[in-house]
């Protein structure tokens, strides 16, 4: 199954801390590991300000999180990775053509939507964002 999963955004500092820790939350003990990473992270940069008050609102503490550059050695021990958008499944196909089959689109089940970038937007971007990871999170529980 899938005991190890990736979540993947652009800078791993807004969209994908936030399916990360709610991934992790939902699925508990139901997976070894859940962590995120971006394709063009802010190395070492802490989750967005508005992202930790969205994730706070939610029941999530991101204040531990910090990006994380999306590299080959990271995602190999991945059963499954997530994108945030088609743009981040693009990058991984092409960087990383061994890892394709494991590559998935958060909202696969949704008609493989993408989820908007909040950064840099107002705070009820990032709870849209917010809600339809959650909604991605919904589907994938009751894959995994």
């Amino acid at each position: 199954m899938f005991n190890n999963i990736a979540v993947i955004c652009t800078g791993n500092i807004c969209r994908s801390p936030l399916g990360e820790y709610l991934l992790r939350a939902r699925l508990g003990a139901r997976v070894e590991q859940v962590i995120s990473a971006g394709t063009g992270a802010l190395v070492g940069a802490p989750a967005d300000e508005l992202s930790l008050e969205v994730g706070a609102d939610n029941g999530l503490d991101l204040s531990a999180h910090r990006a994380q550059q999306a590299t080959a050695a990271l995602l190999s021990g991945m059963d499954l990775i997530l994108t945030l958008d088609q743009s981040h499944s693009d990058w991984l196909n092409h960087q990383f053509p061994q890892l394709r089959g494991r590559i998935h689109k958060f909202m696969k089940w949704r008609g493989n939507a993408d989820i908007a970038d909040p950064y840099r937007l107002p705070k009820a971007a990032f709870q849209k964002a917010f809600e339809e990871i959650a909604q991605g999170v919904d589907d994938w529980s009751r894959k995994i």
